[in-house]
């Protein structure tokens, strides 16, 4: 009995065309099909193409269990064969994910021995080619990803990093591994050389377009991929994307690939594989419905139900410590309020008062936004200034006591007064204003004992590692950031695999200025982004805020709204 003999009534014709080619459909099941295959436009009339992937092959297959086509028997049975394979592939990968599964072979490009759950991302890539490693920060996603690159056919393979990580990645594929690394110095192309990784920097991808276009490389692994957060936006995202549409395998990296709000997981994922979130129309309508802050930032309507989704799809790889059973010593959080300098605050108020008014009842929209984003820039400055000396006295009585401690800030201003106040403990820097070879002096002096003290930017946390073998335990936050994966990444460089010692993290707060602001917005953020990677123990429920941060700002300095510390933000600190 062949399939054309099973089907009495059909809805439609169905052809294998290098592709799902959809001759003819009834009118209320082409409304069912757009609404199963998005990509098929509203305004769209037969014939409807489908890409010939495995996946497409199982909804087809489920939707003509309802409504059947005409097919030939041929075709039939190369649809029945494609699902087939997807339900396995899917079959294999909920087993793989098991504690008991064990790898059916080690590969012989390994120095090291993979972890359990390492090899288990590897596997994963394998079989669905794009997928995000979330594990905990300090569970060794770097080795993650040398041991998927070992895997299959995946050389030569392009890593991209943050500059000052390039070294670092270097090291560790050609320790763990015995691959071949070189690390791309230019941001123009050159004849690159023999190896198998080819070790890029984000700020460089733009200038190689042209040879990623050519298709040379196999895989790619964007390690702290939050980097692309902004998508398509900027150079560097279009260069990604632009690299993921000439590679097989495409991998991410990042314990907190959400850094602010829930929305800049669709720009990531959009760029690794278009299309693996629907359109963002769709994605916003399905997920976030509307649900915004008064300064039109999209708020995810139900975190914990996206990250479900993406861990269903394979898209999202995530464990935490307590799941791989690798407990680090426990984390405290300690919150103390220090004074600031009324007479250097005095003397900006003029200024941020007219800044104030202006953001908010500027005529012109363009002067608003303008005005917002000075008053943003100027009132973290000075809130920052303003404390500084007190939040060095604090830091002096733990130097005194011999504590190691990661210091961190932002703004240059307050580093000076950092460094006068605190020069007696030869403080060493680790900012954006520091070279690589800057950067690295400065690490090794921390971790050999030079200096107990290293200032660090707050958005140069990300992928250090080595301060936490018995080094250093302490973390003080001397200006805080908008987004808490930012605080969760400074404090990820102690806690981690080789720390002996109970971390101890503190947030130095003032009551003036932006502080108590950014406390309340990081309550929102945090929801957003724990709701996503933890749905299943997040403890958050995400509430619309009344005010832009940026109000919030100026209303305060006008006294038009109180503004409180919220200890809110605190209860997400955990790594």
């Amino acid at each position: 009995m062949t399939a054309s003999t099973l089907i009495q009534k059909t809805y439609g014709r169905l052809i294998y065309n290098n592709g799902w080619e959809i001759r003819e459909a009834a009118p209320h099941v082409s409304i069912k099909l757009k609404n199963l295959f998005r990509k098929i436009p509203e305004y769209a009339v037969p014939p409807y193409c489908l890409a010939d992937t495995h996946e497409i092959a199982a909804d087809l297959c489920w939707f003509i269990q309802r409504y059947p086509f005409q097919m030939s028997d041929s075709d039939y049975m190369l649809l029945k064969q494609n699902s087939d394979a997807y339900e396995r592939n899917i079959a294999e990968s909920e087993q793989i994910l098991l504690p008991n599964w064990e790898p059916m072979y080690s590969s012989a490009l390994l120095k090291g021995t993979p972890r359990h759950y390492q090899e288990q991302f590897a596997q994963i890539i394998l079989k669905h080619y794009v997928a995000i490693c979330g594990d905990d920060v300090g569970l060794g996603k770097t080795y993650a990803g040398v041991t998927t690159l070992c895997s299959g056919e995946m050389l030569p393979a392009a890593v991209v990093v943050q500059t000052h990580n390039q070294k670092q990645w270097k090291e560790k594929i050609e320790d763990f591994s015995h691959l071949r690394a070189h690390i791309v110095k230019s941001k123009k192309p050159y004849n690159l050389p023999p190896a198998d990784v080819y070790i890029f920097k984000y700020t460089s991808l733009a200038g190689w377009t042209d040879i990623f276009a050519k298709g040379i490389f196999k895989a790619v692994i964007f390690d702290e991929i939050q980097e692309l957060r902004t998508g398509t936006k900027s150079d560097k995202g279009v260069a990604a994307s632009i690299l993921c549409r000439h590679v097989t395998y495409k991998i991410g990296l990042s314990a907190s690939p959400i850094y602010n709000y829930a929305a800049e997981i669709w720009n990531i994922y959009d760029i690794l594989h278009e299309g693996s979130l629907f359109s963002y129309g769709e994605f916003m309508r399905e997920w976030f419905n509307g649900y915004k802050d008064k300064d039109g930032k999209a708020l995810c309507s139900d975190p914990q139900a996206l990250g479900s989704y993406l861990r269903e799809r394979y898209l999202l790889i995530r464990r935490t410590r307590e799941e791989v059973g690798r407990e680090l010593p426990p984390l405290s959080t300690a919150i103390y309020t220090v004074d600031y300098d009324e007479a250097a605050v005095a003397s900006h108020e003029d200024m941020l008062k007219k800044l104030a008014q202006k953001t908010l009842y500027a005529e012109q929209f363009f002067e608003r936004g303008q005005s917002g984003r000075e008053l943003d820039m100027r009132l973290r400055q000075i809130t920052g200034i303003s404390k500084a000396r007190y939040v060095a006295e604090f830091v002096k009585v733990m130097l005194d006591n011999n504590e190691p401690v990661l210091l961190a800030g932002w703004h240059r201003e307050v580093y000076n007064i950092w460094l006068e106040a605190l020069k007696d403990y030869k403080p060493m820097m680790y900012t954006g204003s520091e070279t690589p070879k800057q950067k690295e002096i400065a690490k090794k002096a921390f971790i050999s004992g030079e200096t107990n003290l290293l200032i660090i930017s707050l958005r140069s946390g990300v992928g250090i590692d080595g301060f936490q073998f018995n080094r250093c335990s302490t973390a003080v936050f001397g200006e805080l950031d908008w987004s808490p994966e930012v605080h969760n990444q400074v404090t990820g460089r102690l806690r981690r695999d080789g720390q002996e010692k109970k971390i101890l993290q503190v947030f130095l707060l003032s009551e003036y200025g932006s502080d108590p602001v950014i406390t309340d917005v990081l309550g929102i953020k945090a929801s957003q982004s724990d709701g996503v990677l933890n749905p299943e123990r997040s403890i958050f429920k995400t509430t619309n805020f009344d005010d832009s941060r940026v109000q919030m700002l100026a209303r305060k300095i006008l006294n038009e709204k109180k503004t409180r510390t919220s200890g809110y933000l605190f209860c997400n600190m955990r790594l």
